[in-house]
């Protein structure tokens, strides 16, 4: 048997330590996350657009539910709404003649523009490689 054990002064002195270095390793790992949480909250919120709309303005709205059941070619943006309040905090509340009126995260929205596209047919003929 070993020496250690018959002394139990030794052995209490031994996993008090113990304790004190596994009490010392917490306080690092919890001081090392409080430091990451606030470098990434610093980055994501310089990464983040202010948007403002005004009522009557055309936005398309970001459906994140798509994820579920991708189509490759499918686009996410639904629209377009019209804004009809704006409320404090980003909220926003828009409305679609079929689907309704409700609100919405203005993260969630980016402004639509409308814009005529030519209907005149163009063609390039492209040489052959020699």
């Amino acid at each position: 048997m070993k020496l250690l054990n018959f002394d139990l002064r030794a052995a209490g002195e031994k996993r008090l330590l113990q304790l004190h270095e596994m009490e010392e390793f917490h306080n690092n790992a919890y001081e090392n996350a409080k430091f990451y949480k606030e470098r990434t909250k610093a980055w994501h919120d310089k990464h983040i657009l202010k948007r403002e709309f005004q009522v009557g303005q055309k936005v398309l709205l970001y459906n994140s539910r798509l994820r579920l059941f991708p189509g490759k070619l499918r686009s996410r943006w639904s629209g377009p709404f019209i804004v009809s309040r704006v409320f404090p905090y980003g909220a926003i509340e828009v409305t679609h003649e079929t689907k309704g009126t409700f609100k919405v995260n203005g993260q969630r929205l980016k402004p639509y523009f409308e814009e005529e596209f030519s209907k005149e047919k163009s063609s390039l003929e492209l040489q052959t490689p020699k």
